[in-house]
């Protein structure tokens, strides 16, 4: 018999970019919107927007995820604007990369949320991610909200990845031992290497990641994968190989 007995998801960069790290998703689009930015300033300006959200309340309960992406891209804006005097960081070209973004996401849910709809009917699983707030709105926006028991959001407990006890809240969220929960994130420093320390099963979705992670001995994951439609068949095969 299967120890795998229940899931923990990360949400933001595996299930809505299927392993695609945000940084990447929202330079796509700065490139599609023609606006051409140094690389080392645009991360400069993507670390700043993400260090204001998490240290201001500026995205509230009710947000949606378009809104949230508006939100994210006017700060990243004002900060090049301040760092540059350029002037085509306008509101309009910020809107523009939002919904660019936005679609990208609405893609992807095409088909990871067939996947996760299915991996529900075997197994419960509970969400664990680094997020704003909003999170039950956006499952809501995208249809994702029926999938999950639980939703272990870091601004709402007050502990971040890679802190593992946010994993071990998704743990017991699921009321089983460690050992019998499989956790699927792509940041292996964020959600691969806290959960082997819990000793959870990992399967890291490493598809374009913002810079390498290199994988430390005894926190190997379980298993590596490069699209979240190799989900069910990996999670077959992990079943397959348990003594």
């Amino acid at each position: 018999m299967s120890i795998i007995k229940g899931i923990i998801f990360d949400y933001g960069g595996t299930i809505d970019t299927n392993g695609i790290h945000w940084g990447e998703v929202i330079a796509e689009q700065y490139k599609v919107a023609g606006i051409d930015i140094e690389r080392e300033l645009y991360r400069k300006a993507y670390v700043h927007g993400e260090r204001t959200l998490a240290k201001a309340p500026i995205i509230t309960p009710e947000d949606t995820f378009h809104t949230l992406l508006k939100k994210k891209i006017a700060i990243q804006f004002e900060y090049l604007k301040e760092e540059t005097h350029n002037q085509q960081f306008t509101a309009e070209t910020a809107d523009k990369i939002a919904d660019g973004c936005y679609n990208k996401v609405r893609e992807t849910l095409a088909t990871s949320r067939s996947i996760i709809e299915s991996l529900s009917k075997k197994f419960p699983m509970v969400l664990v991610t680094n997020f704003y707030g909003n999170m039950p709105v956006v499952l809501k926006e995208f249809r994702l909200n029926n999938y999950f028991n639980s939703i272990i959001e870091s601004s709402v407990v007050g502990i971040r990845k890679p802190d593992p006890e946010l994993f071990a809240m998704g743990v017991r969220a699921l009321q089983l031992p460690a050992k019998e929960v499989i956790v699927i994130g792509d940041s292996y420093r964020k959600d691969i290497y806290p959960s082997t320390t819990l000793g959870c099963k990992t399967i890291w979705l490493k598809n374009l990641c913002w810079e390498e992670e290199p994988i430390e001995e005894g926190h190997t994951p379980t298993a590596i994968i490069n699209d979240i439609k190799q989900l069910p068949d990996i999670i077959t095969d992990i079943i397959a190989k348990e003594p």
